[in-house]
């Protein structure tokens, strides 16, 4: 059983919390903390169906499956970490720093129009696509990446975009253009 410390939390949401692995520190631990284990168990199967097709894994942490913790069952992903070894910040923290914004609008685009056509070319479903569910990586002092670490997969009673690359395209762009008018760039 791996023991998760509250001082190992980098992450709270509405349902789940994520803690650096003890035994890795390349890896997060995420566990519910709610009881609802519905939206887990969804984003999981969605990440399954993703493996199967053998996506890349350039923008998507990887799933590595449940572990036993003294919070319960906790779902092992990569970590993503900054060029320099810091854990990654969100598009919502960068995008809160007006400054960081300017200095660095075009360093953004750049990551946004590559995580849309990663999305599109691998046909990735989320849900409503949040800057808080998205994470910066910065590569180096000059180049970053996006991944999305949260709110993954299709909750629609019938998937068929998740089988489609048509409805799913469509699908993918219409969250990504809700998402993309409301960002301040």
């Amino acid at each position: 059983m791996i023991i998760l410390k509250p001082a190992a939390m980098i992450g709270k949401g509405l349902h789940r919390e994520c803690f650096i692995h003890p035994e890795d520190i390349n890896k997060c631990i995420k566990v519910v903390v709610n009881g609802n284990q519905q939206e887990t168990e969804r984003e999981q199967s969605y990440y399954k169906f993703l493996q199967k097709k053998k996506i890349a894994w350039d923008m998507l942490p990887k799933f590595y499956g449940n572990i036993e913790t003294n919070m319960g069952l906790g779902a092992v992903f990569d970590l993503i970490r900054d060029h320099n070894g810091q854990v990654s910040k969100s598009l919502k923290h960068y995008l809160e720093d007006k400054e960081f914004v300017d200095l660095h609008r075009q360093k953004l685009l750049n990551a946004l129009d590559e995580l849309k056509s990663y999305l599109l070319k691998y046909n990735i479903i989320t849900m409503p696509i949040k800057s808080k569910n998205i994470l910066y990586q910065q590569t180096s002092e000059k180049t970053g990446t996006l991944h999305i670490i949260d709110n993954i997969g299709n909750a629609d009673f019938f998937p068929l975009a998740t089988y489609s690359s048509l409805l799913g395209n469509n699908k993918i762009l219409r969250r990504w253009n809700r998402f993309y008018s409301n960002l301040d760039l």
